[in-house]
């Protein structure tokens, strides 16, 4: 259920974030901020749910989640092939995701 979340919540959040990118820096209509803003909140509210105690572990477990999640955005919605080091970089984030959560859950 964790991993679940962390990936709505990346996929929520790049979602709402490519809408302002989209309205700043590509011209997009201004409405563009609407389900950004709808994006984020739910963004917000699955990370809120994840189950570490403390916010600044799960956001920082989550760190690990989001950057796979955008290199997968990079590829699949940017036409853009991640290079070997963007995935060893993303492994190593995503390791450290798992050592943060699994002390987590432990200590729970």
């Amino acid at each position: 259920m964790t991993a679940g979340l962390y990936l709505f919540a990346a996929l929520a959040e790049i979602l709402g974030c490519f809408a302002f990118w989209a309205w700043w820096k590509q011209g997009a209509s201004a409405l563009w901020l609407v389900p950004g803003v709808l994006a984020l909140a739910a963004f917000a509210s699955a990370l809120a749910l994840t189950p570490p105690d403390q916010a600044g572990r799960s956001f920082a477990a989550y760190g690990g989640v989001y950057i796979c999640a955008s290199l997968g955005w990079l590829w699949l919605a940017e036409g853009e092939i991640p290079r070997a080091s963007d995935l060893i970089g993303a492994g190593l984030a995503l390791a450290g995701a798992l050592v943060i959560l699994s002390g987590a859950v432990r200590a729970g």
